[in-house]
């Protein structure tokens, strides 16, 4: 099982699916969309391809239950992040347990276990549906599995990102925001008539510092413990002799289960207030760009106890990085977080560990037997 399980994640990997609005004049995810298409079909599936947005395929099979069990939904994303400087990113290798290649522990690993997965759990025959969800996008906008969670309904779901076979129950959200300070342009011998809209933006980035220090200080979330705040680019201005009428900063503030995009954007308000109070000539807005919420799901809800019980886990963790679940749960699906041990997302060595993916793949045949009947 483990050969054809390398065989076939050796295969996604092999396809490149980086990600086409990260990544200027990438294919995206239609080739592999087509691989998982055809694989499914020949595992006996109902397969649709659906465009989640123009060239941007979601594949879905299903596997249909005789009848009287419930629905589980297995979600991975087929999209990666640029190759960055990879060596060989799509030539995947084995050494010592790992494969090596872009997207193999974020997250062809999870994918290649819930295709699978659902193969050997639905030929077992199943009272209720197992659907497959490979979706397209996660790593930007996740309009794969928005589009899904408008249109699919489930009992349950397993998102299968990378968690070191552990069983996650929470991760943050992220609100990216604008920071604009205006100024006056001036000639630079003219300060009497020049406003100097970079200068201005040094309390703001003063302000944006101390209330990340001050949300870290205080963690509040027995899992993910706290916010944060970042600024991750600032431009500004047009030469040296001139004075700056522009400058913007943009940033990401993470956010924890309980924090929402209007109370942080409030922050950001109170921020530009507070420094207005003490600058002459101070203008400045900020603005919310894109939000994706938090994702919390309760200990005790059935499918967290299910994929428990079979990964022998005697605990829950939070992960850190945003994932599809938040859709999921958004949408009224229960929802937990179960995938490979590995390193490397968005780095230039990647590699997932092929004892975890077997691992994965074992504890989500279990789990779909039980929870679909």
């Amino acid at each position: 099982m483990r050969d054809e399980l390398t065989s076939l994640l050796a295969d996604l990997v092999g396809i490149d699916s980086q990600n086409p609005v990260l990544v200027e004049g990438a294919s995206g995810e239609e080739e592999l969309a087509q691989y998982v298409a055809r694989w499914l079909e020949a595992a006996g599936f109902e397969v649709e391809v659906e465009e989640a947005a123009p060239r941007r395929p979601n594949v879905i099979g299903v596997a249909p239950g005789s009848g009287g069990g419930r629905t589980l939904m297995l979600n991975a994303h087929m999209d990666t992040v640029a190759l960055g400087g990879m060596e060989r990113a799509l030539e995947p290798r084995v050494e010592n347990g790992r494969l090596y290649g872009r997207g193999a522990y974020d997250m062809k690993g999870g994918l290649a276990a819930i295709l699978m997965a659902a193969r050997d759990a639905a030929a077992g025959g199943l009272a209720g549906d197992v659907v497959v969800t490979a979706v397209a996008d996660e790593e930007l906008a996740s309009v794969g599995t928005a589009a899904v969670a408008a249109a699919r309904r489930a009992d349950g779901a397993i998102v299968t990102e990378p968690t070191e076979l552990q069983v996650a129950v929470a991760h943050r959200g992220f609100v990216a925001f604008e920071v604009e300070t205006v100024g006056r342009a001036a000639h630079g011998s003219r300060p009497e008539l020049g406003i100097d809209a970079v200068a201005h933006m040094g309390y703001v980035l003063v302000g944006l510092h101390t209330l990340d220090r001050s949300l870290r200080a205080e963690p509040s979330h027995p899992l993910l413990r706290s916010g944060s705040l970042h600024t991750g680019v600032i431009e500004g201005g047009v030469e040296f002799s001139t004075y700056p009428d522009r400058c913007l900063v943009t940033g990401e503030r993470r956010t924890i289960p309980g924090e929402s995009t209007e109370a942080a954007l409030q922050e950001l308000v109170e921020l530009l207030e507070a420094a207005g109070r003490d600058v002459e000539d101070f203008e400045a807005s900020a603005r919310v760009t894109f939000a994706r919420e938090p994702f919390e799901v309760a200990e005790d809800d059935p499918v967290v106890e299910l994929v428990k019980r079979h990964a022998g886990a005697t605990g829950v963790v939070g992960v850190p990085f945003w994932t599809d679940a938040a859709l999921l749960a958004g949408a009224g699906i229960p929802t937990v977080v179960f995938g490979p041990a590995g390193a490397g997302a968005h780095g230039d060595v990647e590699w997932v560990d092929l004892a975890s993916v077997e691992r994965c793949r074992e504890v989500l045949v279990a789990a779909i037997r039980e929870f679909c009947g």
